[in-house]
């Protein structure tokens, strides 16, 4: 017996709920940039060590303006701290969630296939008449690419 972890569904009117619950995201957070593979790579990273580094320039900055450059930006700067710090526990709950659905996509993918895999394997054995043309497509999926002949 194949084990059921998950016995759900999903009604279209909660899943069309869940993707305007996203939609509003999207609109409450307007300034989300997408950015390359390469540009991630290039970025400087904030971890939990620089969110105190970063904080504490930020009082020595507001302190000594002084020492700035001229060309610096010090609102710019309170701004970018402070998004950063408001987005945080976005992020957090975000990740939770993401994990959560990622984990529970897996579960019930995996109940599917298993169950599919049971009746496919069924099928073929008691060759049920009918379903010879089904059972070959379905079949496509165990088919193994041949290797090229080598020269």
């Amino acid at each position: 017996m194949l084990e059921n972890r998950i016995s759900a569904s999903l009604t279209p009117e909660d899943q069309q709920a869940v993707m305007a619950a996203i939609a509003t995201l999207r609109e409450k957070l307007p300034f989300l940039t997408d950015i390359s593979p390469e540009e991630r790579r290039s970025l400087p990273k904030m971890g939990d060590k620089s969110r105190a580094f970063v904080q504490k320039a930020m009082e020595i900055a507001q302190q000594n303006e002084g020492i700035l450059p001229r060309a610096f930006d010090l609102e710019e700067m309170r701004k970018d701290v402070q998004l950063a710090a408001d987005l945080y526990p976005i992020l957090l709950a975000i990740a939770q969630l993401h994990e959560l659905v990622d984990d529970t996509y897996l579960v019930v993918g995996s109940e599917a296939y298993a169950g599919a895999l049971l009746v496919y394997n069924a099928a073929k054995m008691n060759n049920v008449g009918g379903l010879d043309d089904t059972l070959d497509e379905l079949g496509k999926r165990f088919a193994r690419k041949a290797r090229g002949k080598q020269v």
